[in-house]
């Protein structure tokens, strides 16, 4: 335990200490204080009651050196802030404000604060004119909100895609099990290109990655069940889960009644870019295979060719056509240059 004596002692040598450490103090603060406003951004001006400038730190454009509320601003704004300025004087309260203000690259956004500087007395001396810099922001804030509007519009059309899927199905479904069957089977296909979709921030998928996942869904290998030739556009979120249900019903198809039926079947998908009308490029996408003379091929129209045939090519202003004969199924689809993109 220590000693009284050392106790004095010690409380001599801290008092002597703090003797010394409100002027040390006052200059760190200050010091501190202005590498805070510089790094935050943050501009302060003191005026008087007449609007004279008394002091000022890291003043920045648009704001002037010596007031902040000369010609350097747009008029409107500066009798904003002006208003603002006058009014705390008036009563004391303190001001809020947000401003947009015009720049080279666009917009700047302000946030600013006028508070009343009181004497001992409670009368106000001058005010302290507080400035934020906030256009990131505002910009982050813009862009979520545009962000959350494409998801709003695209979740509305994939419902819409589903709600039309699950009536066509019914249409063309004998049993519930039936039903059920074809319905999840088509929900799985739309969630698969959905994931492509949302993996690459809603820009699409790439038409070979989405063929082989479609077709890789059915237990079939792609490197061996699937010869995918000629070019590989990039398709925007609308087109990906068309084509990508298009994939989906000549995959069921085939595991069902044609070449991916038997172990040594394949199909061919091939990809070329072509003249259209207007001199723009289409892509044109066909599928092939050989389907041998299977009985079990079913002859009446079902959803699985009316999509091929018309939900899809109508869902893209394109056009399709879907061939069986000679022992060969062939799916042509054309889609024109507004649903992808090759660069």
């Amino acid at each position: 335990m220590q000693s009284r004596t050392g106790d004095m002692k010690d409380r001599g040598r801290s008092d002597e200490i703090i003797a010394l450490r409100p002027a040390e103090a006052g200059m760190q603060v200050g010091q501190a204080l202005l590498h805070a406003l510089r790094n935050a951004g943050i501009s302060v001006l003191y005026q008087d009651r007449e609007m004279k400038t008394v002091w000022a730190r890291n003043m920045r454009p648009p704001w002037a050196s010596d007031t902040a509320d000369s010609g350097i601003l747009p008029p409107a704004q500066a009798e904003r802030i002006g208003a603002a300025k006058r009014n705390v004087v008036a009563s004391g309260n303190p001001e809020h404000l947000e401003l947009s203000i015009p720049a080279d690259d666009g917009v700047r956004w302000f946030q600013v604060w006028v508070d009343a500087d009181h004497d001992d007395g409670g009368a106000v001396q001058g005010v302290v004119t507080t400035m934020v810099e906030t256009t990131e922001q505002k910009r982050r804030e813009q862009t979520l909100k545009t962000l959350l509007r494409e998801v709003s519009h695209r979740s509305k059309n994939l419902l819409a895609i589903i709600q039309s899927i699950a009536t066509q199905t019914s249409r063309y479904s004998d049993t519930l099990t039936d039903f059920l069957t074809r319905f999840r089977g088509r929900l799985q296909s739309l969630a698969s290109s959905q994931d492509l979709v949302t993996s690459s921030n809603w820009r699409g998928a790439a038409l070979r990655e989405l063929v082989s996942g479609q077709v890789g869904r059915y237990g079939a290998d792609p490197l061996r069940s699937l010869r995918f030739r000629g070019a590989n556009p990039y398709l925007n979120p609308n087109a990906a889960l068309h084509i990508g249900l298009a994939m989906h019903e000549l995959a069921v198809n085939s595991v069902s009644y044609g070449a991916l039926s038997r172990t040594d079947g394949f199909v061919e998908v091939t990809a070329d870019l072509t003249a259209a009308s207007a001199g723009e490029t289409a892509l044109s996408l066909v599928w092939a295979e050989a389907i041998g003379t299977n009985d079990n091929q079913p002859s009446e129209k079902r959803f699985g060719s009316v999509a091929l045939e018309r939900v899809v090519p109508a869902s893209l202003n394109g056009t399709a056509t879907l061939e069986i004969a000679g022992g060969r199924l062939e799916y042509r689809l054309v889609v024109p240059r507004g649903n992808f993109e090759t660069d």
